[in-house]
């Protein structure tokens, strides 16, 4: 199989290297592959022809969708070294016949890692005893234990059902919310989206952890966040644009919500002006809650070439996008 890498100049955490590729094939024991690498547009067009196997991040990938990728007609499947593949949706580029993977499960570990701390520092109070501590103010703030919080989660992928595991072992009673109300072993009770509203009057802190797709874009909306008791808060993990940020701002200002631990934002980087960096009780971190460079590549690696036994067995390809639902 031919394969080409396109991967960043200058990332020296998540860029793939060629010795990375060799480890991990040797791990997974993989046949030989004709390999190459490059990081512009340019440097895939040298060899578009050849190409059946595409890897590559979404910002480098996005500017090859058109024009590009019409060239190579050998391509059969692109591997997205991201879980999240709305920055190249809508799919209507995607060639006929091409099968597009994602590296959903590299990032679970760390997911629940962060799900916990966030949910412990919103539990405790943390935000608000930061901005006191900034000010050089003595407030204590006491609070019953995480335990007794009902905490919510909308997602149950990888994400979530990470984060539900992590908060499972503080004796924590965790809620899902997806697509359907099948059950899920990770959580206590799991309810379809349509339940979401009733859900919110009673959920102590909320996290947003699903892909950002047509139908899930402002799902937390400013009537949403209405719902949401007094103090309660807020954590989002998966793309900015499922919560509307000014809302969130504007409950965090009037003490509707307790507080919010914010990964994802719409746009990043944050632009310095943005209201986020200045809002009360508000814990904002730069898109860093899933990815450890030291495991990254490798474990993206280990699903890619899963999928490609799958694919040589010709079973289903468990890490498949399915481009109606967007994930």
């Amino acid at each position: 199989m031919r394969i080409h890498i396109q991967t960043p100049a200058d990332d020296t955490e998540f860029g793939f290297t060629p010795a990375q590729f060799a480890t991990a094939a040797a791990a997974a024991g993989e046949p030989p592959y004709s390999l190459s690498f490059g990081h512009t547009p340019e440097d895939f067009a040298a060899v578009a022809d050849q190409v059946e196997l595409l890897i590559g991040s979404t910002p480098l990938l996005k500017p090859l969708r058109f024009g590009a990728l019409a060239a190579a007609t050998s391509l059969r499947l692109i591997f997205v070294n991201a879980a999240g593949v709305d920055g190249l949706s809508p799919f209507g580029w995607l060639p006929d016949g091409v099968t597009l993977l994602n590296n959903r499960g590299t990032h679970a570990n760390k997911a629940g890692d962060f799900i916990v701390m966030a949910a412990l520092m919103l539990s405790t109070g943390m935000p608000g005893m930061l901005a006191a501590q900034r000010d050089a103010r003595w407030q204590p703030a006491f609070s019953p234990p995480l335990a007794t919080r009902r905490v919510t989660i909308l997602g149950t992928g990888d994400l979530g059902s990470a984060g539900a595991r992590a908060l499972g072992k503080l004796g924590v009673q965790v809620t899902g919310v997806r697509r359907s109300a099948a059950p899920h072993p990770d959580f206590a009770a799991v309810h379809d989206t349509a339940a979401l509203d009733a859900l919110l009057p009673e959920t102590g802190i909320l996290v947003l952890a699903c892909p950002l797709t047509p139908d899930s874009a402002g799902v937390l909306s400013r009537a949403r966040i209405a719902l949401l008791p007094q103090g309660a808060g807020v954590v989002n993990i998966g793309r900015g644009r499922l919560a509307d940020q000014d809302a969130l701002c504007d409950a965090l200002e009037s003490g509707h919500l307790g507080g919010a631990v914010l990964d994802v934002f719409d746009p990043e980087p944050l632009p310095a002006e943005h209201r986020i960096w200045r809002t009360r009780n508000l814990i904002a971190t730069p898109h860093i809650s899933c990815d450890d460079p030291a495991s990254y590549n490798p474990r993206s690696l280990a699903i890619l070439f899963a999928n490609l036994r799958a694919w040589r067995a010709g079973a289903a390809l468990p890490n498949r996008v399915d481009t109606a639902r967007g994930y």
